[in-house]
């Protein structure tokens, strides 16, 4: 399986370095930095023999660039619940659980992890389709940056490339502003848009569409749409 481990706005480089060696470790190369810290000496001296990852690794200025081209988007977070149910209870699958709803798929797999001190804001994790979490004591969940990354490679480094091809990004970004049209032509209460459609992108992201899959959903929303177009004339005639 492609995995790309993006690194969200790193504040220390010794940490940047000990991911990407814990990344070599289990035999993935693939970095990429958004807005991170300076990375000189120590960097380079905690990737030790990952140097090479280190210094390849692709430096972008937001998680757009950095996800561009994925086919799931996975961020991970030590805290889950309250503090990011958004009036919407967020689940937060362990990678194990994950590794399992991604068996004999075929796509790039964007692991994103956040700041050290602050994590992810609301709005960043919105942006996710899945929510990851370790499971940890409650007595101290968070991890430290580079251990988490560790953690998570591990599990998913015997996971091959399977024979299903997930749905493309720009596929699932059509679905995903067809089903907002969608919300909008059915005069869905306008309160409670952003909660549903988060949660229709939470549904279709722990789903892993197939490109198949996505085609049909949209060429049942379009014919949602004109029926709805349909009887919207109606009821202007019968006016």
């Amino acid at each position: 399986m492609d995995i790309k481990v993006i690194l969200v706005e790193p504040i220390y480089q010794g940490n940047v370095g000990s991911v990407a060696r814990a990344m070599k470790n289990f035999g993935y190369s693939d970095l990429v930095l958004v807005n991170p810290c300076e990375l000189s000496g120590q960097a380079r001296a905690m990737s030790s023999h990952a140097r090479d990852i280190l210094e390849n690794a692709i430096t972008v200025s937001s998680i757009e660039e950095a996800v561009a081209g994925c086919s799931l988007m996975v961020g991970t977070t030590g805290i889950t619940g309250t503090r990011f149910d958004l009036h919407l209870r967020v689940p937060g699958y362990s990678p194990s659980e994950i590794k399992e709803r991604l068996l004999d798929m075929d796509g790039t797999i964007a692991l994103l992890f956040g700041r050290e001190d602050n994590g992810f804001t609301k709005e960043e994790l919105k942006k996710c389709d899945i929510i990851m979490t370790i499971p940890t004591s409650e007595i101290y969940p968070v991890m430290n940056l580079s251990h988490a990354v560790a953690v998570i490679l591990y599990e998913f480094s015997e996971m091959e490339k399977g024979s299903n091809p997930m749905a493309d990004p720009f596929d699932m970004k059509l679905l995903y502003e067809h089903i907002s049209e969608l919300l909008a032509d059915i005069d869905y209460p306008e309160h409670k848009r952003e909660k549903t459609d988060l949660m229709l992108r939470r549904i279709f992201g722990r789903a892993c569409l197939l490109p198949r899959e996505v085609q049909t959903l949209r060429g049942v929303m379009r014919r949602m749409q004109k029926r709805s177009d349909v009887e919207s004339e109606q009821d202007d005639n019968i006016i």
